[in-house]
């Protein structure tokens, strides 16, 4: 064998076993499989009245008067699922954001390390005039690193 034949196996060798190391360690950092069907829409909580055990820690939790003033400032809480979701380094939620219909209102990223509550609150102020038939939706997303992109939404009377 001359230099140059054992220099292209050499170099393909190495090639070889970083890519079998790269996915061996995949596994031992992210031992959960994905559901790669979860990454393909926008998940909803297909029944609100009877959410599944994945619907109820990953569909965005809003919480808000059901009526404000219109320029006075209010609250407004969104936490990932009614039972709150756990974060590590294998599974987190990458942020969480805040529409009011269309517009956006706020957004805020977390680190895929440490172990944080995924919840936010955000301070509002509504004038009359976005909602001129006397309400406006408000609308959560969040991004889970292995179920996917989230929605969910509250109805907010406006006076």
């Amino acid at each position: 064998m001359d230099r140059r034949d054992f220099m292209k196996s050499a170099a393909l060798g190495t090639l070889a076993m970083a890519v079998a190391g790269e996915a061996g360690a995949a596994e031992l950092f992210y031992p959960t499989k994905v559901d790669l069907g979860l990454f393909q829409t926008i998940n909803r909580a297909k029944d609100p009245a009877n959410k599944t055990p994945l619907e109820k820690t990953h569909a965005p939790y809003i919480k808000a008067p059901a009526k404000v003033t219109a320029g006075e400032p209010f609250v407004v809480e969104v936490s990932v699922g009614e039972n709150l979701h756990s974060m590590g380094p294998a599974h987190w939620i990458e942020y969480i954001e805040l529409n009011i219909g269309n517009e956006p209102a706020g957004r805020v990223d977390f680190q895929p390390r440490g172990y944080l509550n995924p919840k936010a609150s955000f301070l509002m102020v509504l004038p009359k005039e976005s909602a001129s038939s006397g309400k406006v939706t408000l609308v959560a997303h969040q991004r889970c690193n292995l179920h996917g992109y989230w929605e969910g939404s509250m109805d907010i009377e406006i006076a």
